[in-house]
């Protein structure tokens, strides 16, 4: 039985109702005024949103300081994603959009707005981007019809603008949408001021090819920083805050744009009156693609560095479509993506002669006067396999200068065959630069090969099906002494090659650019250059007066006289400016020749090495030749001699 009367129970129930409320009210108290801070950030925080705002990339500069790549505004077309979630009939949507764009001088497909508008890639606070460089009209007809298109909006932003056209395209690269793995991996650059990480965002614009990919980190800018506060929906509401971005710097090359220009313009347009007609022995040449490099000796800078075919980088500016990439992966047969002046492989035929003759003399083998009768033909093996000129000429008793100024192959079948046994080519062909990639600081560089027995059997080991022959042959070393066969090199690393020559010995990794400066700073400005990238010096080697003079004077002769590329260099003033060189012919099976011109100039104070390549265009002297010759024409300051012809050149 309870015992415990009603007043008892009803005090200890108002007891505990009164503790309930004291330990409430502290509750709120402690909420309220304790932790009132702390609660109001993060609520603050669960309000408000970041937004990386992209900032102008740096420009692209020229030796002289003209403006190769810029940046200019431009209009885009968005879509607000958050409004892009709630339309039901999105496909409908986008074909709307392409009609209006179409109209106004924007050929666009549906799919292709389709397309980005499914692209998942990106912040929700930040717009779709369906359209660049889109017309004012675009903008207008837009804006007085803004109810038929929910969530579009135009805007403007920086685009990459190229004042020289295609000129320099393999060279300054372009720009692209930084893809899902690039922002996982790419390490961004810092603010040369406050050392603020450039960061990425999935909209960011990242380089993807040339000085645009090499530079990153000095060209993209630092981006800004946008507050936004949205609703519970994730809406934007208003701007909080907001930091703006600062461009990136200004990369100023080596590159001489009328140079450059005048390589490319003499390339196309010797490829173009070569394509379709014959060779001396009536193969057709397509004359499809090549490549011309223009160096410094002195630094290893480069001056100049043409391809052909290549492409318009204002393309990619505002984003290329699939079907004209892939036009551009095959123009007739070749790529005009790939960059031949670096990426290119090529036996070098006889422009090798040099590091040939050099192994020679290096091994006491021969000396300036050293002769041997070239009777036309060469035959090594048993049974005997028989090497010839060109033509089958027969030269008569010859030493090396002259061999090396009409280019007398079996004369270095001799020394090919002599040094069979030893790695003395491939020796003197690694201290040239041969064998490995120069380290341009372009992306994409190939490194060519120079086989060594060893290197022959190891190939074949592995790839016996490729490579069904692992024995190195006497015929090998034969053939590696004019350049046919067991080597490959690219034209970068040919011009290097000479230009080390040219110089004495130094071989200098090629560089394009040449310094980092502050953003639209002048570098004769305190604090205009940021840095300077120094010339760097990959390797040397001796070249003493017993070497070089005898290879001197029998390259000094090829441009004149009965030199293999005098008819390339009929009417050049070469008393002012001596051109030394060395064509070369090599032969592709079941194709036109490749034709070969390297060389230096001018001969008493070298300043320039000069390299073209051109594919299924004939002999060194019919085409390559002269594609040098026009270059030389404006660095020694001489009369351009006009529209280019077929020249037939004597050999080689």
């Amino acid at each position: 039985m309870d015992t415990a009367s009603p007043r008892t129970r009803m005090s200890v129930l108002g007891v505990l109702v009164v503790a309930c409320f004291v330990a409430l009210f502290a509750r709120l108290w402690y909420l309220q005024v304790i932790e009132a801070p702390r609660l109001v950030g993060e609520v603050s925080a669960q309000t408000r949103r970041t937004v990386a705002v992209e900032a102008p990339r740096g420009r692209i500069l020229d030796a002289k300081g003209r403006v190769l790549v810029d940046n200019r505004t431009s209009l885009v077309v968005t879509v607000d994603r958050n409004v892009l979630s709630r339309i039901k009939d999105r496909s409908a949507y986008a074909s709307s959009i392409a009609a209006v764009l179409t109209r106004f001088g924007n050929p666009t497909k549906t799919s292709t707005v389709e397309r980005r508008l499914a692209a998942q890639q990106g912040d929700r606070l930040r717009a779709v981007s369906v359209a660049t460089d889109v017309s004012q009209e675009v903008m207008v007809y837009l804006s007085e019809h803004s109810s038929d298109f929910p969530g579009l909006s135009v805007s403007r932003e920086s685009l990459r603008v190229y004042p020289y056209g295609m000129a320099a395209a393999n060279v300054l690269g372009y720009v692209g949408r930084i893809t899902a793995d690039g922002l996982r991996t790419l390490v961004p650059g810092e603010d040369p001021d406050s050392g603020e990480p450039k960061v990425y965002s999935p909209d960011s614009s990242v380089g993807l090819a040339g000085i645009e990919a090499t530079y990153e980190k000095d060209l993209r800018g630092t981006p800004g920083v946008e507050t936004i506060e949205v609703d519970s929906k994730n809406r934007p509401v208003r701007r909080v805050d907001y930091t703006p971005p600062r461009p990136g710097s200004d990369v100023q090359l080596h590159l001489d744009i009328d140079v450059q220009m005048r390589a490319e313009q003499s390339l196309r347009e010797k490829l173009d009156v070569l394509r379709g007609t014959a060779q001396r022995d009536g193969t057709v040449r397509r004359a499809p693609a090549g490549s011309v490099v223009v160096m410094d000796p002195k630094d290893g800078s480069v001056i100049a560095l043409a391809t052909h075919p290549t492409y318009d980088p204002a393309e990619f500016a505002g984003g290329i479509s699939q079907d004209r990439y892939n036009e551009l992966l095959d123009q007739n047969g070749v790529s005009a993506l790939v960059d031949r002046s670096i990426s290119g492989q090529y036996a070098p035929g006889s422009t090798f002669k040099l590091v040939t003759a050099t192994a020679a003399l290096e091994r006491g083998l021969i000396n300036g006067n050293t002769y041997y009768d070239d009777e036309g033909s060469y035959e090594v093996g048993n049974p005997p396999q028989t090497f010839t000129n060109a033509g089958g000429v027969k030269n008569g008793s010859i030493a090396l200068p002259t061999a090396l100024t009409i280019s007398s192959d079996v004369y270095f079948y001799w020394l090919g065959d002599r040094l069979d046994g030893t790695t003395a080519i491939q020796d003197a062909a690694s201290d040239f630069g041969f064998d490995t990639r120069t380290g341009i600081d372009l992306p994409n560089e190939s490194s060519g090969y120079v086989w060594t027995a060893a290197e022959k059997k190891a190939l074949h080991q592995k790839y016996p099906k490729q490579y069904p022959d692992g024995e190195w042959f006497t015929g090998d070393n034969v053939q590696l002494a004019i350049g046919q066969y067991v080597i490959t090199a690219t034209p970068i690393q040919l011009a290097r090659a000479y230009a080390t020559f040219a110089n004495g010995g130094t071989v200098y990794t090629p560089r394009v650019a040449w310094r980092v400066l502050r953003s639209n700073t002048l570098p004769t400005v305190e604090g205009g250059i940021l840095r300077t990238i120094e010339p760097a010096i990959a390797a040397q080697r001796a070249l003493p007066a017993e070497i070089r003079d005898p290879i001197s004077q029998g390259l000094g002769a090829v441009t004149t006289g009965l030199g293999t590329a005098a008819s390339a260099f009929v009417g050049f003033d070469q008393a002012a400016f001596r051109v030394v060189g060395k064509t070369g012919t090599a032969q592709v099976q079941g194709k036109a020749d490749t034709s070969l011109f390297a060389s230096y100039a001018p001969a008493d104070n070298p300043r320039y090495a000069v390299a073209a390549v051109m594919e299924e265009s004939g002999f060194g002297a019919e085409a390559s030749g002269e594609v040098v010759r026009h270059v030389y024409e404006l660095l020694a300051g001489q009369t351009l001699t006009g529209a280019s012809t077929v020249v037939q050149g004597t050999r080689d």
